[in-house]
């Protein structure tokens, strides 16, 4: 077994790289893996379309040349609206994913529309072809030397506690532990690390303002506002039982990827070394503690 230190890994939206239209002032790629490498982080998650280059290759190389591996990805797709079929353009995300080192999709269950402020409510028939879209693509991927998890998220349809116990029961597909999204979705993480780690293939961590998150799940603030608002905070800094979740996955013998993920916005390009670099450091301390 490794220890925990020996999995921390980073995620490009913790330097308010992201994938919504609109979201905020965009780092480049070398920077942001510049200011990974110095933070001691052993891999990362692959970021948006363009973020870093599409031939999976020259990924892989870029990736190499900052001492860093490839986690895999995260990849939105739409499973619940009936005769669309999610796979060819999920499909086409995995195209690079084996030959840039990378063997783990991170799904997330997306409604339709960009950004994460609203959804549909679905019927019956929606959760059945949600849940079989999901299985599916999973056995799919598998064929391809991809595992996959699927990611509960603030404004996908798949976001609160209840809606991650339906997907327990409903179907196989591994979970990917976001102590973030679950808490503000009305989730308990520690909780679910403890019932379902046998579940849990991969985790990303943030830790939350509880204040804000609560004006998120009563409709007072956007989620994006309310990341704007500094919602996330660096580990240890806010009201998620990091330690809780670390300590049940441990206890079960976990061996995936910590991936560090505060998510943020950028109005303007930081100093060097400051902003989202000092907050990444902050939170590789706290986990490097924890081990």
């Amino acid at each position: 077994m490794t220890g925990v230190a020996d999995r921390i890994a980073g995620a490009p939206i913790s330097w308010g790289v992201c994938e919504v239209p609109g979201w905020g002032h965009q780092l480049t790629a070398e920077r942001v893996l510049t200011e990974m490498a110095e933070a001691g982080l052993r891999a990362t998650e692959f970021g948006p379309d363009g973020f870093l280059p599409e031939d999976p290759h020259e990924r892989r190389s870029l990736l190499k040349e900052y001492q860093l591996l490839a986690v895999g990805g995260f990849v939105p797709a739409v499973l619940h609206e009936p005769g669309h079929d999610p796979w060819p353009a999920v499909a086409e995300a995995l195209a690079g994913f084996t030959a840039a080192g990378a063997d783990l999709l991170v799904l997330a269950a997306a409604t339709g529309s960009d950004g994460y402020d609203s959804r549909p409510v679905l019927d019956v028939e929606g959760w059945r072809l949600l849940f079989q879209n999901l299985d599916r693509i999973r056995a799919r991927a598998v064929g391809l030397g991809i595992r996959t998890c699927l990611h509960p998220h603030v404004g996908t349809m798949i976001e609160t506690g209840e809606e991650v116990e339906r997907l327990l029961e409903s179907s196989d597909t591994p979970l990917c532990l976001d102590t973030g999204h679950l808490l503000i979705g009305g989730g308990d993480p520690a909780s679910l690390a403890s019932r379902a780690a046998d579940r849990i293939v991969h985790t990303h961590l943030k830790d939350v303002d509880a204040a804000l998150a609560e004006r998120v799940r009563a409709g007072e603030l956007t989620y994006y506002d309310a990341v704007r608002a500094g919602m996330y905070r660096p580990l240890g800094g806010g009201d998620a039982d990091i330690a809780g979740v670390v300590s049940a996955l441990e206890g079960n013998e976990y061996q995936g990827w910590y991936v560090l993920e505060q998510d943020t916005v950028l109005a303007a390009e930081p100093a060097p070394g400051a902003g989202p670099a000092a907050d990444v450091r902050a939170c590789v301390a706290y986990l490097e503690g924890l081990a």
